[in-house]
C-alpha cells in the first residue's frame, strides 16, 4: 500500500532560523508552498516546518523530532563538515540498523533540539 515517505513535519520556534540552519548545515533547499508555508526540500522529499500551535490536528512539541537522513558521504566527511559548521556532535560514528540494512550514523541536534541522524550505507 505505501511506497515511500513524501514529507514530514518538524515543529520549530523560528521557521526562518530553521530553514537557514538546514540549508547551511545539510544543503537543503528552502521553499515556500501553499502561499506562506515553509519547507526544506532535498531529493524527492521535503520537511515542512511549523510553529507550535500552527497545526491543531497533531500533538506537536518543539524539539520532539527524531530524523534519520541518508548521505553518500562517509562518516569522517560528515563529521568534518559538521565541525566546520560548528555543530556539536552528540554521538557517532556508530553502527546502526537502517531500513535497508546496516548503516553508520552521526547524531546532532538542530537549534530546536530535534535529533538529527546522518547515516551512510556501506
Amino acid at each position: 500500500m505505501i511506497d515511500r515517505i513524501d514529507h514530514l513535519v518538524l515543529t520549530v520556534r523560528d521557521i526562518d532560523a530553521a530553514q537557514a540552519f538546514y540549508a547551511r548545515v545539510l544543503g537543503m533547499e528552502p521553499v515556500t508552498f501553499a502561499g506562506t508555508r515553509k519547507a526544506l526540500r532535498f531529493g524527492d522529499q521535503k520537511i515542512n516546518l511549523q510553529t507550535l500551535g500552527q497545526e491543531t490536528r497533531n500533538h506537536a512539541c518543539i524539539g520532539a523530532g527524531d530524523l534519520c537522513l541518508v548521505t553518500r558521504w562517509n562518516p569522517d566527511r560528515v563529521i568534518a563538515h559538521l565541525r566546520a559548521e560548528r555543530v556539536e556532535i552528540v554521538e557517532g560514528p556508530v553502527a546502526k540498523s537502517g531500513a535497508l540494512g546496516p548503516i553508520t550514523s552521526v547524531y546532532f541536534n538542530d537549534p530546536d533540539g530535534n535529533l538529527i541522524e546522518v547515516s551512510s550505507y556501506p
